[in-house]
């Protein structure tokens, strides 16, 4: 898929997909280098095992919904839109998925997640294949969906203390006796 490396993939399905090679490290968010400083858009949590080795990773849309939970709609409407530009086909059209697409469905998972605008997310992946001259303006993109997590985040902490005051409320009244009018 070419919205992970920023490069253009226009070769025919019968020709060998370029891949990383195998000590290549893929342990860096899609867009991000791997001199990215420390804390700045790189996702903390080890990415997930692939079911298959790259270089043997052709997936179907039906092995692909399973393994994300998203509709086989849902998939094809990504890449209509352009937030997935390009799978490759099997020789007889069926789309062919990629460790590398399921890498970047997982971060466009993460980026919903966030509530950021699919419009944004359309953004994110335009500049990502525009290549290194948008590292700044996808830097920024990313800085602004973080400033909207942790306003959210902050209101879901006031909501959380609400919530727990009038437990504690509901549970104290439980506690006291109950008081019989004469």
């Amino acid at each position: 898929m070419t919205v992970i490396d920023g490069t253009s993939r226009s070769t025919p399905a019968t020709t060998a997909p370029t891949r990383p090679s195998p000590g290549a490290s893929q342990a860096t968010s899609p867009g991000i280098s791997a001199g990215t400083p420390s804390g700045v858009g790189v996702c903390t949590a080890a990415p997930s095992p692939h079911p298959r080795p790259t270089g043997r990773d052709s997936y179907t849309i039906s092995e692909v919904v399973a393994r994300t939970g998203l509709t086989a709609h849902t998939l094809r409407w990504y890449e209509r839109i352009g937030l997935m530009p390009h799978v490759d086909r099997s020789h007889t059209g069926q789309r062919r998925f990629t460790n590398r697409d399921l890498d970047w469905l997982a971060f466009v998972g993460k980026l919903r997640m966030t509530g950021m605008p699919v419009a944004d997310m359309v953004r994110y992946a335009e500049l990502l294949r525009e290549g290194e001259s948008t590292v700044e303006a996808r830097r920024e993109l990313l800085e602004a969906t973080r400033r909207d997590v942790i306003a959210r985040i902050a209101e879901l902490h006031d909501t959380l203390a609400v919530l727990d005051h009038k437990i504690e409320f509901y549970a104290g009244a439980r506690r006291a006796p109950e008081r019989h009018s004469a």
